[in-house]
């Protein structure tokens, strides 16, 4: 990756020299070699015997991508060949569609976009007409649709294209959706469409206001006036979705702000300045030398905007509504290298880049170059040079930027794999981008991950518990790509704290899900002397040893006998005196007997699947009707089943969290033993301790997902044409009473936790004495962040069930006003 400004040495009045003489230099000499033939002078240059439609196609998917071409000259180039060839259908066609296509697919280059077609306007003011006439068409089926990202974008176009509209441009159709933003928020203060109106209008108006700030000020200014009081106004699902735990303590920042107070503030800001949004590309703009191309664009011809109408009903979409904070990795730095939250270009350069992440989802390369190459796409000297050294951006003065262009990718990327409450896609994908990203340019990237990881483990202590699992996820994943190194010396020191600390059990959690993406004896090769402690000799062995293996332990030759008969693939008959003889030792010790033949059956199975995974399945798979009669048989032995798997393979969970996965799959196990064994059986023996542990959250939470899961499924089909999942109503009354049953279930067990009323809370204040209060605080905390988690987990659950329950209802009465106009017409 060349480090290079391209503001200063490649855009017009940028200055010269340096490497791009150089680069230029070298490809001519090279091209006047190929050119000339020594034999008999200069050859003849190869003539592009493309069709124009495939050229005009080629050069518009990479426009602006060449940090060396100014981008007057790729406009005009791509602007003339477009109506030098206007004859052709075909070109005509693809054209307008194409734009149409990148202006959602590739949102960064929409201002380059809308500059080809001002230029092509000077010459054939006809393309302007059609693109309208589709635009304006796309945003009315995008509405209809609820897909509010697309009418964002289609509507960016349009702002870019303000220079060649009639009257008040799109100021009108802002207006209109302000309006029914206002109803909406009027009729509700839990609407989220409203909302999303009111941050789609404010991220328009920018757009706007850079092809002639003159002209459109005092229009901005009276619609902002509107959107004020609504931008204001705290959302009610605005604590959801707050990153940090906001304990009112020292330690913990101030509420995150909403993305759409955010941008109200700083538009204001812009508005008083005079709307100078330095950052924001204006490729129309062209240089003194093309006076008279500037000329023919400053008097183009103006078209009327064809009427938008806004649909009656608004729906909210395929993806869920939330309010937006402003969450970044680099807040508290003491050199600005990402824009601050008090400058629109925060707002509107983090846009366009979660744009373009959550778009371009099928192809991680793709969006890996598009943020690494993010500088290509904004004003000269909008960033500083790549791969400028963090330490070096102090020497940087005035009024030079300081903003990495590396950090402010990172930074975009993290917003989105942090996203609260549920990230566009899986998670997996914002790995697989930053680890792309790095690979392209590794000497810009990774120390902008490396300050960016810092940040997060310092402050762990106050992330929201989801957010911190999502990022010991992410770094573990991430350092398997990169052959597990990292500077753990700088946090040798937390290797000393309690288990309960986050730090603490954030690097324990780190080297489990390591382990679990390679063997311990690699990752403890990798670590510093002090924290190879935490991988002890059980984490080494691959397959854990038999318990009943030593005649010490209880009911140890019929846990060898089943085994054998297990091996031998034995029927079930030839099992079960073995299970009556542990019965009948049970009840001689006082010992309840199911639980006690379930823990050694199901010892026995783990041990004879220890091997592999398929092994383990295959023998659960044969022994499934006993299993499931165990489970069935008793809470006890539920939970018991439970912890024989967290038991027999303690020392490498990730393991026993998949064998339970199945088990649930199987219907061995129900969610409700999973929740209770966590939180109830398991935390209880540990004091609370189990709370700290990132694979019991694990646990937990992957199975909550898996109820929820299956709730949205069976409300999804439910009264549809292909519902054969559900027979009637009451199976999906049944789902949803046994979610909200698990959800009060971990409501009545977390409360506890969370305001130290636990029994063994109370017993821990007799016993433990001096470090009494410090262990309580954690343990406190601990539950009042699982609580948090979970709560709102249930709300978002209620809330799709709410947003169900209305479109069944929109979706019958169009069916019956369609009835009616069928009924009318015959």
């Amino acid at each position: 990756m060349a480090d290079y400004d391209r503001g200063d040495r490649f855009r017009p009045g940028g200055g010269g020299g340096g490497g791009g003489g150089g680069y230029s230099k070298k490809r001519r000499y090279q091209r006047d070699d190929d050119d000339y033939d020594r034999r008999g002078g200069f050859k003849n240059r190869r003539i592009d015997s493309t069709p124009p439609h495939q050229r005009v196609r080629r050069q518009l998917l990479t426009i602006a991508e060449n940090p060396i071409r100014a981008w007057h000259e790729e406009v005009a180039s791509i602007a003339n060949l477009f109506t030098d060839n206007w004859d052709d259908e075909l070109l005509r066609r693809n054209f307008v569609d194409l734009v149409m296509q990148l202006s959602l697919e590739q949102p960064l280059k929409t201002p380059f976009l809308a500059a080809v077609v001002l230029v092509a306007n000077t010459n054939q003011p006809e393309v302007v007409d059609m693109l309208l006439a589709k635009l304006t068409a796309g945003i009315e089926a995008k509405m209809a649709e609820g897909e509010w990202r697309d009418v964002k974008l289609y509507l960016k176009l349009l702002a870019c294209l303000s220079s060649a509209l009639e009257g008040d441009g799109i100021f009108p159709v802002l207006e209109e959706l302000f309006n029914r933003a206002a109803e909406l928020q009027t009729a509700s203060s839990d609407d989220t469409i409203g909302t999303e109106l009111v941050k789609i209008i404010l991220l328009t108006l920018p757009y706007i206001m850079v092809t002639d700030r003159t002209k459109w000020a005092p229009k901005a200014a009276a619609l902002m006036d509107n959107t004020e009081v609504l931008a204001s106004e705290p959302h009610a699902l605005q604590t959801l979705i707050e990153p940090y735990h906001t304990e009112a303590t020292e330690e913990n920042p101030n509420p995150s702000a909403s993305l759409t107070k955010l941008l109200q503030t700083q538009l204001q800001a812009e508005t008083v300045a005079g709307w100078p949004l330095s950052f924001l590309p204006e490729p129309w703009k062209f240089p003194v030398e093309e006076l008279e191309q500037q000329t023919k664009l400053d008097n183009a011809s103006k078209h009327a905007l064809p009427t938008i109408t806004i649909p009656s009903n608004l729906p909210a979409g395929p993806r869920p509504l939330f309010p937006d904070v402003y969450f970044s990795v680099y807040s508290d730095q003491e050199v600005e290298s990402v824009p601050s939250e008090s400058t629109a270009a925060s707002s509107l350069i983090r846009d366009a880049l979660t744009d373009t992440i959550g778009i371009l989802h099928f192809n991680r390369n793709v969006t890996a170059r598009h943020l690494v190459d993010l500088d290509c796409y904004f004003a000269p000297r909008t960033f500083a040079a790549r791969a400028t050294p963090f330490d070096r951006l102090r020497d940087i003065e005035p009024p030079k930027s300081t903003w990495k262009p590396e950090d402010v990718a990172v930074d975009a990327v993290f917003s989105q794999l942090f996203q609260l409450p549920t990230p566009e896609h899986k998670l997996v994908y914002y790995h697989a981008v930053l680890t792309e990203a790095c690979k392209l340019a590794p000497a810009a990237i990774a120390p902008s991950l490396g300050r960016a990881i810092r940040y997060l483990y310092r402050n762990i202590v106050r992330l929201d518990l989801e957010l911190g699992n999502r990022f010991l996820d992410w770094f573990a994943h991430h350092l398997s790509n990169f052959g597990f190194t990292w500077k753990w010396t700088e946090w040798v020191d937390d290797v000393a704290l309690t288990d309960l600390h986050p730090q603490k059990a954030f690097i324990k959690g780190a080297i489990d899900k390591e382990i679990r993406l390679s063997f311990a004896q690699r990752i403890k090769n990798t670590l510093p002397e002090p924290y190879k402690n935490l991988i002890d000799a059980e984490m080494e062995e691959e397959v854990p040893e038999f318990k009943f293996k030593s005649d010490d332990t209880p009911f140890a030759a019929e846990g060898r006998e089943i085994a054998i008969l297990l091996r031998k693939k034995a029927a079930d008959d030839e099992i079960q005196p073995i299970i009556e003889r542990i019965h009948a030792l049970a009840l001689d010790n006082n010992l309840d007997p199911l639980v006690a033949s379930t823990d050694v059956f199901v010892t026995s199975v783990l041990h004879v699947g220890s091997k592999s995974l398929s092994h383990v399945l295959a023998a659960i798979e044969r022994t499934k009707d006993r299993l499931t009669d165990a489970g069935a048989a008793s809470d006890a032995a539920r939970s018991q089943i439970i912890s024989a798997v967290m038991t027999f393979w303690s020392a490498h969970p990730g393991v026993a969290l998949c064998i339970i996965e199945k088990l649930l799959n199987y219907s061995i196990l129900v969610p409700s033993a999973v929740i209770n064994w966590a939180l109830v059986t398991e935390a209880g023996a540990t004091r609370g301790a189990a709370l700290s542990r990132a694979h019991v959250y694990e646990l937990v939470f992957t199975t909550v997902i898996k109820v929820t899961n299956r709730v949205r499924q069976v409300v999804r089909r439910s009264g549809t044409a292909d519902d054969a999942m559900v027979d009637d109503a009451d199976a999906k009354d049944a789902e949803v009473a046994a979610m909200r049953d698990l959800f009060r279930a971990m409501e009545d067990a977390l409360v506890s936790w969370a305001e130290g009323s636990k029994d063994e809370l109370v017993e821990m204040e007799i016993d433990d004495g001096e470090g009494r209060s410090e262990r309580e605080a954690l343990i406190r905390r601990w539950g009042q962040q699982w609580l948090r988690v979970f709560r709102r987990r249930a709300a978002i659950e209620e809330a799709f069930l709410v947003e169900a329950a209305k479109e069944r209802r929109m979706l019958a009465e169009a069916e019956a006003e369609a009835g009616k106009e069928v009924a009318n017409g015959s």
